[in-house]
């Protein structure tokens, strides 16, 4: 999810990075699941934050899903650049304690100063930066230099038609509350997800590759595989991030089918595989989840 909100961190430690050539259009079909009764229908679209230029999704039953919609709903709608970076610096920044390279073990701490310089940044500009925050700018650093982009991704694509068709926005969460959910992590969960990102840069790139091969095809047996193997070492992440969520969203979910209407709900893939999916809340609640086939 926090790839999402990366022109906002970004903008606080001035990095910057190139980007490869757009690649040929590739076609994708990603999944589609929809829960209905009589007089409402909600579409549950899995999103990648960060795509490649040239790959065809938003079409086919995908865009008609879309457009039979009267609201669109996202994990957030990210408020002004100003604002998100304030909520940055005060949940993700300290202005005193040790450094953060004084709370890694050497090795990695030295990995960190090393791989900055790769990206734009200073090797101490993370120095001030809470663990997950900096966790996550190094997870999404390496993918900008792959040629992956956040305009490109899913969520900017919808909000986009979204608003040129003249379609209700909403989001499932605010800003605060996304950020909220690492800043409330205890700090060795913290800095053992931080820990394992900076052992995991060499693969960053494959295992995006790998994610979007599996969302292309709409393989949601395969993207769980990888979310579930990326979160097992991290339970705590794992239980805060997304399992936690996918019970809010579903009561969400199973509140607004008692509204008639057609709604377009689209959150992070990985919300919409593994056995404590969406999907899977949903069904808790007596709530039949069907995969569109188009």
């Amino acid at each position: 999810m926090i790839r999402r909100l990366m022109p906002a961190l970004a903008a606080l430690t001035l990095w910057g990075c190139g980007q490869k050539p757009a690649a040929p259009a590739e076609k994708a079909d990603p999944a589609l699941w929809v829960v209905k009764d009589a007089d409402t229908t909600i579409y549950l679209f899995g999103t990648v934050h960060v795509l490649k230029p040239g790959l065809s999704w938003f079409d086919d039953g995908i865009r008609k899903a879309f457009d039979a919609s009267d609201t669109l709903v996202l994990e957030l709608v990210l408020p002004p650049d100003a604002e998100m970076q304030q909520i940055v610096a005060e949940l993700g920044t300290a202005a005193a304690g040790p450094p953060l390279t004084e709370q890694l073990p050497a090795a990695e701490a030295a990995k960190m100063r090393a791989a900055l310089p790769e990206y734009g940044m200073a090797p101490d500009s993370l120095d001030r930066a809470e663990p997950w925050l900096a966790a996550t700018l190094l997870s999404v650093m390496p993918l900008k230099q792959l040629g992956y982009d956040d305009k490109q991704g899913a969520e900017l694509t919808l909000t986009n038609a979204a608003k040129a068709a003249g379609k209700k926005i909403e989001g499932l969460e605010t800003a605060r509350q996304q950020l909220g959910y690492f800043d409330a992590l205890p700090l060795p969960a913290q800095r053992k997800l931080l820990i394992e990102t900076i052992d995991d840069l060499p693969q960053a790139g494959s295992k995006i590759d790998q994610a979007v091969t599996a969302w292309r095809k709409g393989d949601a047996e395969g993207l769980a595989r990888l979310v579930n193997a990326d979160m097992a070492s991290a339970p705590e992440v794992s239980q805060a991030l997304l399992v936690n969520r996918n019970r809010n969203w579903a009561g969400w979910i199973s509140k607004r089918m008692q509204q008639p209407g057609t709604v377009f709900l689209a959150v992070g893939a990985g919300h919409l595989a593994g056995s404590e999916s969406v999907q899977a809340e949903l069904a808790k609640r007596g709530l039949k989840v069907e995969r569109v086939r188009y």
